[in-house]
């Protein structure tokens, strides 16, 4: 079966964010829906990567389940639920830029402070305030943009899990968070057969991203591995900064 250069395009995508996500956590929408969307509908992009998503957040959690703060995973979806709608709303505002410029300016702030400071604040256990207000942030973030991580990836610096715990315990968040949006495009028919096509096309790619990314966790030390996750940040913030200004 031959394989068209648009198919070849969205596996080689999905295979790079499937990477950046099974190695850190997260990060994985900055750039897979962006880069899709040059090839693909974003009405098609948009839903593979939550089908995407589910898959790489289950393969996870199965695969390091010991290592998954449920709790700190369940507070987080809890609060979440609560800042989608406002999110939602916001998207459909004259606010949206402000709110996105904002959210870029205090990503990158956090990153600086991170990668500069000798020493944070470290949560021995879960902050009931900080863990509702991370969450909640992240659905607001989630439903505006598509870009639930930032919050709970300053939540989760704070609590200084180990590689492993960050890694598992998002993907303890993403799991429940991405089957709800895909239940949401279904609802509303946007899966359609192009996106199971490429959906199934992808799955080789993404079993071996998975793969790949979890031996590179394993092997990142915490501070180098925080390290890591603060530059992701920053260049997060960066872009959504540049993004609104352009």
């Amino acid at each position: 079966m031959v394989v068209s250069d648009a198919t070849a395009y969205v596996v080689a995508v999905i295979f790079a964010a499937t990477l950046i996500r099974s190695s850190l956590g997260f990060g994985e929408a900055l750039v897979a829906v962006p880069l899709l969307a040059l090839r693909v509908p974003v009405t098609i992009a948009a839903p593979l990567a939550v089908l995407v998503s589910i898959v790489v957040a289950a393969a996870i959690v199965i695969q390091d389940r010991t290592h998954v703060e449920f709790r700190s995973a369940g507070g987080l979806v809890i609060a979440s639920a609560f800042g989608i709608p406002l999110g939602v709303l916001l998207l459909a505002t004259a606010h949206e830029h402000a709110v996105k410029l904002t959210l870029g300016a205090v990503i990158v702030a956090f990153a600086i402070y991170s990668l500069t400071a000798r020493s944070l604040p470290h949560l021995a256990e879960d902050h009931p305030g900080l863990l509702i207000a991370c969450g909640f942030l992240a659905g607001i973030f989630g439903g505006a943009y598509g870009m639930n991580g930032p919050p709970l990836v300053v939540y989760g610096t704070l609590r200084r899990w180990t590689p492993r715990q960050f890694r598992a315990t998002l993907q303890g968040y993403f799991l429940p968070a991405s089957a709800m949006g895909a239940i949401g495009y279904l609802s509303i028919g946007l899966w359609s057969s192009a996106v199971t096509r490429y959906f199934v096309w992808s799955l080789p790619a993404v079993a071996l991203a998975i793969a790949i990314g979890r031996w590179l966790n394993r092997r990142l030390k915490s501070d180098r591995f925080f390290r890591v996750v603060y530059a992701g940040l920053l260049v997060i913030g960066t872009t959504l900064m540049i993004e609104t200004i352009g």
